[in-house]
Order: structure tokens, then C-alpha cells, then sequence
């Protein structure tokens, strides 16, 4: 199996990186943006580098399905490995020329995430890991940070205000006010911080499959932990937090209430 995921993450690595590459034709250029039904804007080149995504995947691995934030699902919906894509995770960034975005690839084994890739292009940035292959931050290997205590804590979050539209803003106030410095460096990004020991937590009140697919198998594999806001390591429950693992209980505390 080690040689199987060593091979998902090594093409993984190659299709991101390009996919990237793709992203970048279009950085900075005044490309034009057009709304989804649920208002989140989207450009030709999240469209251009999902299309190359799967492309990629289909050929090499006609039996795997693929899912992606902006075509959905292909392939068997009961395949033994599914990848999960998020072209441009950070549109919003991208479109405002800021480099803070990042391109997704996650692979599944019957539900559960195996490997994760993160190409940030515009900063060089790659991060990417496979279950027993560690975590790999631009060819070094690399682990979270062995801070212990939220007050001597980075936290970083995608949005800074707004947590009462989730039920989390008692929660989100309890855990800015015991954490020692708090950035809004965003999406994808924040949690690559984390698992480079960077920052010791990143959260966000919301989350799609395709924004925490790549996600846990590199905190996992960092030394550190991807959860919902239950303290559960999930993929699928909507929301997520990112820790090194030292402060994890601390801030469930917080969110608590405790």
C-alpha cells in the first residue's frame, strides 16, 4: 500500500504544480469574473485548471472518480478512490491579484483522505503529504510548531468578523481573546502555516468537502490534527479547525465554553 500512495502522491504533486502553472496565465491580469448560483465568484481559470485537473486524473486513472468544486463528480460514485479538487481555493484573493490561493488535490481511499497536495504558485509554495509518507513543504520534510499554549499562539483565519451567522461567535471571541497574535492570512494558506510550524491554528465557521479533502492528511502527517469544530477529524462536517495538536484541547475548551 506505501508504494501505491507514494505513487497517488507523486502524481498528485505533478498535476497540481501544473495546474498552478495554468492559474498563473491569468494571475494579475484583469481577468473577468463571473457569480455561482451561491454569489462565490469564479474565473477561466478555476474552470482551465479543474478541466486540466481531470483530464490528467481520467487518463491516468480511468476507474477513480473526481470531484470538483466547479464540474461536481465523475466516475463511479462507489470508486475505491475519489479525488477532490478545488482549482482556486481563495477566488476571492485570487481576482484581487493577492497571492494567498492555492490549487487542491485531495485523494480519497474509500472515503476516508490519503493524500494532499497544495500548490501555492504565486508565493513557490508546495505542500503535500500521503498517509506514512510525512509532510512534505517544498521537497523538506517538515512538522507543526511545539508551542503548547494559545497565548504564545499564531491563530489565522479566513474571515475575522461575521461567526454569529454559524452559531460560533461566543466561541470565535473566547479563542481571539486567549490567543496571543491573529491574522486573517486566508483559506488553503492558514493551514499550510500550521503544518509548517508557522502558526499553531487555523479555523474557519465554514467548509466544503473540496477546501478540507487535501487538508488532513497533511496536518495529520505534520504532527498535527484537522477537525470539525467538535474536536471530530472529519472532512465532511462543514467547518474546520487546524492545530498542531498541542493546543487542540485548549481551544475545544474554549469553544466549550469551559
Amino acid at each position: 500500500m506505501a508504494e501505491k500512495i507514494k505513487e497517488l502522491l507523486d502524481f498528485a504533486n505533478t498535476i497540481a504544480w501544473q495546474a498552478g502553472k495554468i492559474t498563473l496565465r491569468h494571475f494579475q491580469s484583469g481577468v473577468a469574473v463571473d457569480h455561482k448560483a451561491d454569489e462565490s465568484p469564479v474565473t477561466v481559470a478555476d474552470r482551465e485548471s479543474e478541466a486540466y485537473l481531470r483530464a490528467q486524473i481520467t487518463a491516468r486513472y480511468p476507474d477513480h472518480a473526481v470531484l470538483g468544486e466547479e464540474d461536481g463528480l465523475s466516475g463511479g460514485a462507489d470508486a475505491e478512490y475519489r479525488w477532490v479538487l478545488d482549482p482556486i481555493d481563495g477566488t476571492k484573493s485570487f481576482v484581487r491579484g493577492v497571492p494567498l490561493y492555492g490549487v487542491m488535490v485531495g485523494v480519497l481511499r474509500d472515503g476516508e483522505p490519503l493524500v494532499g497536495v497544495v500548490n501555492m504558485p504565486a508565493l513557490g509554495e508546495v505542500v503535500s503529504a500521503g498517509t506514512g509518507q510525512g509532510c512534505w513543504w517544498n521537497g523538506r520534510q517538515c512538522r507543526v510548531s511545539s508551542v503548547g499554549r494559545l497565548r504564545e499562539s499564531l491563530a489565522v483565519a479566513t474571515v475575522a468578523t461575521g461567526y454569529e451567522e454559524w452559531g460560533k461567535g461566543a466561541a470565535f471571541a473566547r479563542i481571539l481573546g486567549a490567543t496571543g497574535m491573529f491574522r486573517t492570512w486566508a483559506d488553503c494558506y492558514g493551514y499550510l502555516l500550521v503544518a509548517t510550524g508557522r502558526a499553531e491554528l487555523a479555523l474557519d465557521p465554514a467548509m466544503n468537502i473540496w477546501d478540507a479533502a487535501a487538508l488532513a492528511p497533511i496536518l495529520q502527517e505534520a504532527g498535527g490534527t484537522y477537525t470539525d469544530w467538535k474536536g471530530t477529524p472529519t472532512i465532511d462536517g462543514g467547518e474546520g479547525i487546524g492545530t498542531n495538536g498541542l493546543v487542540l484541547d485548549e481551544v475545544l475548551g474554549l469553544i466549550r465554553g469551559a
